[in-house]
């Protein structure tokens, strides 16, 4: 019996998709909390996330679709793995549940904890500058996009 040869390192891996024809997931911004979240989704204990509809339409992207697939990239731009969007609802901020708040695998134990840690980065400097809005805000009206997914592979090199 003969030895299958040694992959060719030059050739891309067949069994991992291909990188480049995946947009982004970019949780948070770079840094502290970014590598909190990532390191979240690599354990499995983060299942869920929220965005903001008032951001999908700064930005002129669609809202996610189930099906959906996305790099998730750390606070280094280096991919680390791939998840796929299981659901979506588009909820005011007011009917988020606790369920969705415990999956997003912050630690939150009640909506108010999710709801107040979620508002300071929402009404943070970074996130103003990002919409273009010095003011912007949320409220119980503000439409939110709850978001399920799982993760599809994670990628080499990746410690989790």
């Amino acid at each position: 019996m003969t030895a299958a040869p040694a992959p060719d390192p030059a050739l891309p891996d067949p069994a991992l998709p291909d990188l480049d024809a995946l947009p982004k997931a970019e949780f948070a911004f770079p840094g502290p909390l970014r590598d909190r979240l990532v390191a979240a989704i690599l354990d499995g204990s983060k299942t869920a996330t929220t965005g903001l509809v008032a951001d999908y339409e700064h930005d002129g992207d669609p809202l996610p679709r189930p099906g959906h697939r996305e790099v998730v990239v750390d606070s280094s731009g280096r991919p680390v793995a791939v998840i796929e969007v299981t659901q979506v609802r588009v909820v005011p901020l007011a009917e988020v549940d606790l369920a969705h708040a415990v999956d997003e695998g912050e630690g939150h134990t009640s909506v108010a904890e999710w709801r107040a840690d979620h508002e300071r980065f929402w009404h943070g400097e970074e996130m103003r500058a990002a919409l273009g809005d010095p003011g912007f805000t949320v409220d119980d009206a503000t439409p939110a996009v709850l978001e399920r997914f799982r993760v599809v592979t994670v990628l080499p090199g990746t410690a989790g």
